[in-house]
């Protein structure tokens, strides 16, 4: 009864997309006719059987790797090599997972973010086949509640960062996880809370410009058609951003803010605001800044943000993708970059995206977990578009994001570095451009057949990992830092 109460309109501010529980398709001839990109790109269907596809990460071999939580499974779908604007090929990666869903490649490793913790197992890049036996690194996270999904990335500092979002649509949490950012080391050590006050932040991403972390956050429901917005945050450690007794710009909750406490109203006083609102209900998702530099000037470094669609509304909101500029002066702009998800009736759904993902050439990818498929976006017009044979074309070189560092393992690296008296003979073989010429996981590597006249000491997987660490980390902080400065 309540089903039916719902899909004929009788309960106020619920328009629910059926479809999202029931079913539903996209063709090429609906992405052709119905859905629009902004000028100077071209939209494609990539592919139109990848059910409830959520969170992606792209592979150095330019594969495409999506999460199904629904099913339990990442899937692997290759890359456009023959040119026919369709993936070419798609299989199941790994399976058996619990409702996997943020996805993150660092060295030779593939994380998950499953509901209740985070694995990783050995992938081989070259051939997108996994190599060897997936392990938990971060367990016993709670996945009760509304907002069980959690997001994972990578971030400049060397931190793997985590989001959890609240169990419910506003309470005072008894679990301190939940409605956080989180972070940990890559082999889920020195797990800690990052910052605090998110009710559900799906997405976040590092900006190119700065280095600043941004995270997109789900307001509340059942507070009318038009409050309170959902938000663009500036990541802080240790930073509260205001829910469950603040939404937008430090407007006190009408449940647990407005007759709060003394200690409640100073928390408040001193959360963080967004930097950017959208549209209450439309329920931003992934985000991702773009970094490639095919992408026309205007969209270089500006963020895609997948907004997934009001549910919570007399009349549905959102349904597309957006593009945040940032001026000069710091303030953000947004424009439509697809729409069409969402008919000119403000009834009829087509799709609902979720995540962006984008790789070296510039070809961006964004998820559909109503329609189970992937869209392609090129810069370009359909017959103009990055036409040239695989086999022709100049080679790209994006710019690299910042080296992931763990200066834990730098720290450990050091003291190999003077237990072995490496200076004795570098001062006169000065380490030179190491973070141009190799990976982390390739100077590790290297430590195995090192050139003579230095020895092979026989050094551990660790041993290697933690030397290589250091000798980045002691590279792009100018070089001449001393090896003291690494030392306890």
């Amino acid at each position: 009864m309540l089903v039916l109460a719902l899909s004929l309109g009788w309960v106020p501010g619920v328009n629910v997309p059926w479809g999202q529980l029931f079913g539903a398709s996209t063709s090429d001839d609906t992405v052709q006719h119905q859905l629009k990109v902004a000028d100077g790109f071209h939209l494609e269907l990539f592919d139109d059987e990848v059910p409830n596809a959520r969170f992606m990460t792209i592979t150095r071999n330019g594969d495409l790797l999506v999460s199904q939580p629904k099913l339990g499974q990442v899937s692997l779908l290759l890359s456009d090599r023959n040119r026919d604007g369709k993936a070419d090929g798609k299989r199941v990666l790994i399976d058996g997972l619990k409702r996997p869903h943020g996805l993150a490649l660092f060295e030779d490793w593939l994380y998950i973010a499953e509901s209740d913790g985070v694995g990783r197992v050995p992938f081989d890049h070259s051939d997108g086949r996994i190599a060897g036996s997936y392990q938990k690194v971060v367990s016993g996270l709670a996945d009760t509640g509304n907002h069980w999904t959690k997001t994972i990335g990578m971030g400049p500092d060397g931190w793997m960062y985590l989001s959890s979002g609240s169990t419910c649509n506003v309470c005072a949490e008894e679990d301190p996880q939940r409605a956080t950012i989180m972070r940990f080391r890559p082999d889920g050590s020195h797990f800690e809370i990052f910052a605090t006050g998110l009710r559900n932040s799906v997405g976040f991403d590092w900006s190119p410009k700065d280095g600043a972390l941004y995270a997109t956050d789900n307001g509340r429901d059942w507070l009318g058609n038009d409050f309170p917005p959902c938000e663009l945050n500036r990541i802080q450690k240790d930073g509260f951003y205001g829910w469950p007794y603040a939404n937008g710009d430090r407007i006190p909750d009408p449940d647990l803010g407005i007759n709060g406490s003394a200690r409640i109203q100073q928390k408040i006083k001193t959360s963080i605001p967004p930097v950017f609102e959208f549209r209450a209900h439309n329920a931003p998702l992934g985000m991702r800044f773009l970094r490639s530099p095919l992408q026309p000037a205007a969209f270089r470094d500006a963020a895609l943000v997948a907004l997934h669609g009001s549910w919570n509304r007399d009349v549905k909101d959102g349904y597309k993708v957006l593009a945040l500029h940032w001026g000069e002066d710091g303030q953000i702009r947004a424009e439509d970059f697809i729409w069409g998800f969402l008919g000119e009736d403000r009834e009829t759904v087509y799709g609902r995206p979720v995540d962006i993902a984008e790789d070296v050439r510039g070809n961006i990818y964004i998820s559909d977990d109503y329609a189970g498929a992937i869209y392609r976006v090129r810069a370009g017009t359909a017959s103009g578009a990055d036409t040239a044979p695989e086999d022709k074309r100049a080679p790209i070189s994006a710019p690299k994001k910042p080296l992931a560092i763990d200066s834990s393992a730098a720290r450990q690296g050091a003291q190999i570095f003077e237990r072995r008296n490496c200076t004795r003979c570098h001062q006169q073989l000065p380490l030179k451009d190491l973070s141009r010429r190799y990976t982390i996981k390739q100077l590790a590597d290297y430590f195995d057949t090192p050139t003579p006249p230095m020895p092979n000491y026989g050094f551990s997987n660790s041993q290697k990992r933690a030397l290589a660490h250091y000798l980045m980390e002691r590279e792009i902080k100018g070089g001449g830092r001393q090896l003291e400065h690494f030392l306890p």
